[in-house]
């Protein structure tokens, strides 16, 4: 018998939490139905499957003749279908239970479905640390996929990744494929003759070799320019599957549990905490990562053997530089231990599933595709969150008990509470209409003001800050400039390519001059935060947008002492100081905030007093920031502010009323208005807060919410004390937890 050698091929589908219906259809038909119409033409072409929760959900209410067709590859061998945790969490952020729960909902309903108990699981991310084996193994399952990159850091050499590896945890054992680069390379960016001669090379008497490649399913089809390439002139896929079966010979497709019937794994390995090398470099600080970057691909091409050893970051670290993502996090802990302690029953169930939901990975991390920047996903995974917490509270409250983990906590009421896990207390307030958290170490601003009703995250708006891949984008602009202006653009171009690059080496962008929206911003993006701006009220919006204004004050983002914290009432206070005529003078600012009104109409006040405590009188402008999001994107028509004439202008769109009492902003869509009252009568001005992200289709501007300044004049002699109010009344017309239970 001649040389032999196994290609597994793990294909793997997912479709977020909170995407658009249109963008699941158009993925669908590009990448998701020609594959499996391709395994119909081939069946002597096996492979694993894997479709997350979210997307087999939409494919059962949308396709149901694709999961019948599914269901057909299975029975008869061809598929392997491939289970996981069910909404594609990245599992090692969850609590225990929830990791549980997630494998198992996966594994019974993969059953329930398809008829057959799924041995593997795929990892989200794969982000991989060594106490999931016992994680993966405890919920039933036998194997999962990793990276090359995971196999190097456990010092397996470049030749010896194509076999499989057991590990094993407290007790507890599974296999592990490693996903080989050089076949996630050649498939399917390169000619089908590359890759058949690859495997060629790998052939072996004995046949011992399995090649493993495990990516995702949407680069066939649906990532920029590869749907021609796998499905339509080049037909990639069809020839890649008649190469295959014209050399059957002595090469052949395997699932991978078939693999492991026949040969168990071969070595022992020990992995540690890791994932594929692109989540590795975006995890870097952003200065860092084009450092990292550079010394990979030098090494890479010198050949240099020491490139196996270069690590990037620590994924959990997203938490650490994105202020959004750990609160996202902590606030799914925070939920998490509320419905925990729900008796069981359908209210139970009901808040385990938009909890689980809210645990979908897409909006816990940040790299190329926009991940917590994509702001309809952020606002359904917060969404979801919000529901699962309303839904414990109020059982709760009915019979009398205490939620969450903290000693003491109160259903409904006001309490510091480390909400983010910083050693540092917030004031975390939590009622049937709302839930505010105010962060004391940063201007006692903000940081969640959630519509329980209506289920919106009101205060989340994104911080525009730095990110390494800003770099590529004024790289990008000045070659298209120098190129305009008859020089040599240099390199970038993609003349006589047959092939479409990866979406990892593509570099375009969605409409010029985006370099000119790259202002990066002081502070996080809270709600009422106090600016201390030139007297004569001469800080424009333009100042505002370019992040250039002058702040006379340093109340911003400094700590305030809690004075006073009780159901509807917290009052904050810090001295510090402000700059006026010349001089440095002393400041005290107090912040009341009250809650109030009930379910559908929540209300929040601010009082913000200021006094001048020293003997020279001080004037300045006082400007009290606040951060809304309503969907405004893309002048969607739903989401708007209203003046008191009644005329209406996007929320993404700057705007400026002299002085005026009230403002309105809403969202007709979502159900939302929101009045602001103001005394005494104020300036305000608003803009939209828009980033520069980075996507598979190239950079583009993403709306991330609206920020509104109450502005007023001020001056004050010695020893004066004034005071000013802006209240927030919202009028919800969707109570989606009643719309739910009926």
């Amino acid at each position: 018998m001649g040389s032999r050698v196994s290609l597994a091929l793990v294909i793997h589908n997912h479709q977020p939490v909170g995407n658009f219906d249109w963008v699941i259809e158009d993925v669908y038909e590009h990448a998701y139905s020609p594959m499996l119409l391709a395994l119909e033409r081939h069946p002597g072409i096996r492979l694993g499957l894997h479709y997350s929760g979210p997307l087999l959900k939409w494919m059962t209410a949308n396709r149901p003749d694709a999961i019948a067709r599914i269901r057909s590859l299975v029975s008869r061998g061809q598929v392997e279908i491939v289970g996981g945790a069910y909404y594609e969490p990245i599992l090692v952020t969850l609590p225990d239970r929830d990791r549980q729960g997630q494998l198992v909902r996966m594994r019974d309903g993969l059953e329930a479905l398809f008829g057959k108990r799924p041995a593997g699981a795929w990892l989200a991310e794969r982000v991989w640390e060594p106490g999931l084996v016992y994680d993966i193994a405890t919920a039933g399952y036998r194997w999962t996929v990793l990276d090359d990159n995971h196999l190097r850091a456990a010092s397996i050499p470049e030749d010896g990744m194509w076999t499989t590896f057991t590990t094993d945890d407290r007790g507890k054992r599974i296999t592990v494929f490693g996903t080989e680069q050089g076949l996630r390379y050649l498939i399917p960016f390169k000619p089908v003759e590359e890759l058949i001669a690859y495997l060629r090379e790998r052939a072996t008497p004995d046949g011992r070799f399995v090649g493993t490649m495990g990516d995702d399913g949407e680069k066939f089809g649906a990532w920029p320019g590869t749907y021609e390439y796998c499905w339509g002139r080049e037909r990639w896929v069809d020839r890649c599957f008649e190469a295959i079966e014209s050399n059957a010979g002595w090469l052949s497709t395997v699932t991978p549990s078939e693999w492991l019937d026949r040969r168990p794994p071969t070595a022992r390995a020990y992995f540690p905490t890791n994932s594929y090398v692109e989540m590795t470099e975006w995890a870097l600080p952003p200065d860092e990562t084009p450092v990292f970057t550079r010394l990979l691909e030098t090494a890479r091409e010198r050949g240099d053997p020491a490139a196996r050893f270069l690590r990037g970051g620590f994924w959990r670290n997203y938490a650490a530089r994105y202020r959004e993502i750990n609160e996202l996090h902590k606030q799914m802990l925070r939920v998490s231990d509320k419905v925990a302690a729900m008796p069981d029953g359908p209210t139970a169930s009901r808040a385990l599933d938009h909890l689980y939901q809210g645990q979908s990975n897409d909006c816990y991390w940040h790299g190329l595709f926009g991940g917590i920047y994509i702001v309809h996903m952020r606002m359904a995974t917060l969404g979801n969150l919000i529901a699962a917490e309303d839904l414990a509270d109020a059982a709760a409250a009915e019979d009398g008990r205490t939620v969450g983990a903290a000693a003491g906590a109160h259903t409904y009421g006001a309490r510091l509470a480390d909400t983010d896990l910083d050693a540092i207390d917030e004031v975390l307030v939590t009622a049937p209409g709302q839930t505010v958290v105010v962060d004391l170490a940063e201007g006692a601003g903000i940081s969640s003001w959630d519509l329980r009703a209506s289920r919106v995250a009101l205060g989340s708006v994104m911080r525009r800050r730095p990110e390494a891949y800003h770099q590529q984008l004024v790289a990008h602009e000045r070659a298209a400039e120098e190129k305009a202006l008859g020089a040599d653009a240099g390199a970038g171009g993609n003349a006589g390519a047959d092939a479409p690059r990866t979406i990892h080496d593509v570099v375009a962008a969605k409409e010029p001059g985006l370099v000119a929206l790259l202002h990066y911003d002081r502070h996080e993006r809270r709600s009422g935060l106090i600016h201390l701006l030139a007297a004569d009220g001469s800080t424009g919006t333009e100042a505002f947008l370019t992040a250039t204004y002058d702040e006379l004050g340093d109340f911003t983002e400094s700590a305030y002492e809690p004075v006073t914290v009780e159901d509807g009432r917290v009052v904050t206070r810090r001295l510090g100081s402000v700059r006026s005529g010349g001089f440095e003078g002393p400041l005290i600012v107090e912040k009341t905030f009250r809650f109030g009104g009930d379910r559908m109409s929540p209300i929040l006040e601010l009082a913000t007093t200021m006094t001048n405590p020293g003997d020279r009188p001080a004037a300045f402008e006082l400007a009290v920031e606040w951060n809304v999001n309503l969907l405004g994107g893309g002048h969607n028509p739903a989401a708007w502010y209203e003046t008191p004439d009644g005329t209406r202008s996007p929320h993404d769109a700057a705007g400026e009323l002299a002085a005026a009492s009230t403002l309105a902003f809403g969202n007709d869509f979502e159900g939302v208005r929101v009045a602001a009252v103001v005394e005494p009568a104020a300036r305000m001005t608003w803009y939209p807060v828009e980033t520069v992200s980075n996507s598979e289709s190239g950079f583009e501007r993403a709306y991330q919410g609206s920020s509104l300044l109450f502005r007023w004049p001020i001056a004050l002699g010695p020893g004066e004390r004034q005071a000013r109010t802006v209240r927030f009344e919202v009028a919800q017309s969707i109570d989606h937890s009643a719309a739910e239970g009926q």
